[in-house]
């Protein structure tokens, strides 16, 4: 089974297994709109739902990685291994510089480079965040680990072999799931709203995902309800969330922290998933299926 070959936060590694669980038997296409990790699809595909799968996030360099390990993966594999080398030869003082030279001065053009430098910079960064500043700039400190383990050749070519039919695309949400039909399936895992002031994971992009983009998310869920086709959403148990899915059936689940910068505090919290499975069609004929499928 292929596994996510990034750390991200709200990782669904935990999760997967229970949206896996909910998902339909018989999927014609996989929508993931907030790819992130990519944990939920590759437990679908490992569990046989999955075969034909729209993968997207919005954000470009995440994208970007995945495309390149798709279509590239031996000089991906090369070029984080050049990084991976030089950085571990160096003793502790060295490798802050080389981190910063990497992460504030190597703009690389070919794709397998920049996907190798997210990764480097996602492995041996502060707590494996991904966070950028208005400019579009990742601005994550140094991680100071002694041993991190930076490439994984055999998680990359069984990344790459899962992803080898997928559809991946850096796109918004609204436009993901506008391409959904009867048939398919949908997983919405949004930047989840905060809980409170401190518990903000939302800048990936050079924008923050605000309230006004969790009531946008909800419209698109509205309208893959209108259009039959069903959808399952992860958040936060907060609620403003649940408010804005009022009239939806929400189950609690209770999910341990995968990120947080203190450890005492990578507590088990309780999170939602919300569907529509009750407001649309039980059976999909099998025509839909086969339509929605080419």
């Amino acid at each position: 089974m292929a596994k996510p070959f990034l750390k991200w936060a709200g990782g669904k590694g935990k999760l997967a297994p229970r949206v896996c669980e909910r998902a339909p038997e018989r999927i014609a296409r996989y929508h993931e709109p907030f790819l992130g990790g990519g944990a939920v699809f590759y437990a679908l595909q490992a569990a046989g739902k999955v075969t034909k799968a729209s993968l997207s996030d919005g954000n470009a360099e995440l994208i970007g990685t995945y495309q390149a390990v798709k279509v590239d993966v031996e000089t991906v594999i090369v070029e984080l291994s050049k990084l991976a080398d030089d950085y571990l030869a160096l003793d502790s003082s060295d490798r802050h510089f080389f981190y910063s030279d990497v992460r504030d001065k190597r703009r690389p053009q070919l794709a397998a480079r920049k996907a190798a430098r997210l990764l480097f910079l996602n492995k041996t960064c502060f707590n494996g965040l991904y966070r950028v500043n208005r400019q579009g700039r990742f601005n994550v400190p140094h991680g100071r680990y002694d041993t991190p383990g930076i490439l994984d050749p055999q998680r990359l070519r069984q990344a790459a072999s899962a992803l080898a039919s997928a559809d991946i695309r850096a796109e918004d949400f609204e436009d993901a799931c506008a391409r959904a039909r009867p048939g398919d399936f949908v997983y919405l895992d949004p930047p989840y709203q905060p809980l409170s002031e401190t518990s903000h994971f939302t800048s990936y992009t050079r924008d923050d995902f605000s309230f006004a983009d969790q009531e946008r998310l909800r419209d698109a869920f509205d309208g893959l309800t209108r259009r039959d086709v069903p959808v399952l959403l992860s958040n936060s148990d907060h609620p403003a969330v649940r408010e804005l899915y009022g009239g939806y059936a929400i189950e609690e689940v209770t999910m341990g922290r995968n990120i947080n910068s203190k450890a005492t505090e990578r507590s088990a919290i309780s999170e939602l998933l919300i569907d529509n499975f009750e407001k649309v069609s039980a059976a999909t004929p099998l025509a839909v299926l086969a339509e929605s499928s080419v």
